[in-house]
């Protein structure tokens, strides 16, 4: 009887060890959590209202660090990382101003295509727009829904680069605030067909030197002079990705995607592939394409989400795909200016 006394006092103080250091185990990783929330805090500036804002923070960015794990354990050609949307949800992330700048065009008037005979067996196997100097780097659109002016402005400076040897940051505070008296209503939204109307009807568009981003809507200033111009502008036939390619092998080009998805949402680096949406709602450039070491094809796309989003701020997304209308639509409504 006695023994028996002793094994269950021994195996009583051992669910009590076991129990204590579980618990022990799941403090510290609650610990480790929160350390790891307050260096995302710090790295990205994060500052909350108040310590129920924070803990509400703290609770999506482990949710959402649990979903970045998972994804990555699993084999996929590309991987996520936590980046300034970790402490949001993906609904949060679909509603912001951030991912809803582009308003998708309801009426399309036929445009002239030069690129239409381009033989595509004649094209180069590989393009980045980067390596002649034609993209300028990695910009940051912050919390104002205005990815239809980044996108526009990106295709602008590559094919002023292109036409006169000169790479010119260009101002998209500039479509913000002026271009305002039609579908395009800045941090509210707008298409890149119609900022390239404005450009034209404008005389052209200003350095960013001169007239700075602020990433807010302002009144529209004054200018003396452009500091580059575009003819005209072309839409890509839609849902033709072998179109496309023909265009972005002569210059960058807009295109339209539905970056919703939480694979978007915490994009870090390679080939995205899979599912994706086709409900375009954000705006980027497609500034070349090329294939990976393992035959995958993609498309290489600027973004303008700062340059800790992705790869350093650029993307690639799986080109050629089933789906005629391209990964994440971006075959869809692609265009691009004239000079």
């Amino acid at each position: 009887m006695a023994i028996s006394k002793a094994l269950a006092f021994a195996f009583l103080g051992c669910l009590c060890l076991c129990s204590s250091v579980l618990a022990a185990r799941e403090l510290s990783d609650d610990s480790l959590m929160a350390a790891r929330h307050e260096s995302w805090m710090a790295e990205y500036g994060r500052v909350y209202k108040d310590a129920a804002e924070k803990a509400r923070g703290l609770e999506v960015f482990k949710t959402n660090v649990a979903f970045i794990e998972s994804f990555n354990a699993e084999n996929h050609k590309f991987y996520l990382g936590l980046n300034q949307f970790a402490d949001i949800t993906n609904e949060e992330f679909k509603a912001s101003r951030a991912n809803k700048g582009y308003r998708p065009s309801s009426v399309k008037v036929p445009t002239a295509f030069r690129y239409e005979n381009v033989s595509l067996d004649a094209l180069p196997t590989a393009v980045d727009w980067r390596t002649k100097g034609a993209v300028t780097p990695i910009k940051d659109q912050g919390q104002c829904g205005c990815c239809w002016a980044f996108s526009a402005v990106a295709a602008t400076e590559g094919i002023v680069k292109l036409k006169t040897g000169k790479l010119i940051s260009l101002s998209e505070q500039e479509l913000v605030d002026c271009d305002v008296h039609g579908t395009d209503q800045g941090c509210e939204g707008g298409l890149m067909d119609d900022a390239f109307k404005f450009i034209i009807s404008n005389g052209g568009l200003t350095a960013e030197s001169s007239y700075p981003y602020t990433a807010e809507d302002g009144k529209c200033k004054s200018r003396s002079s452009s500091a580059a111009t575009i003819k005209s502008y072309e839409d890509v036939p839609a849902n033709n990705e072998g179109a496309l390619m023909a265009a972005v092998a002569s210059q960058p080009v807009s295109v339209a995607v539905d970056g919703g998805d939480m694979t978007f949402q915490f994009y870090k680096g390679g080939v995205m592939t899979g599912s994706c949406g086709t409900d375009l709602d954000h705006g980027i450039a497609a500034i070349g394409y090329g294939a990976t070491s393992d035959g995958t094809e993609y498309w290489l796309l600027k973004n303008s989400w700062g340059t800790t989003w992705g790869e350093n701020g650029f993307l690639r997304m799986e080109k050629d795909i089933s789906d005629k209308k391209g990964m994440c639509g971006l075959a869809m409504e692609p265009s691009y200016p004239t000079e």
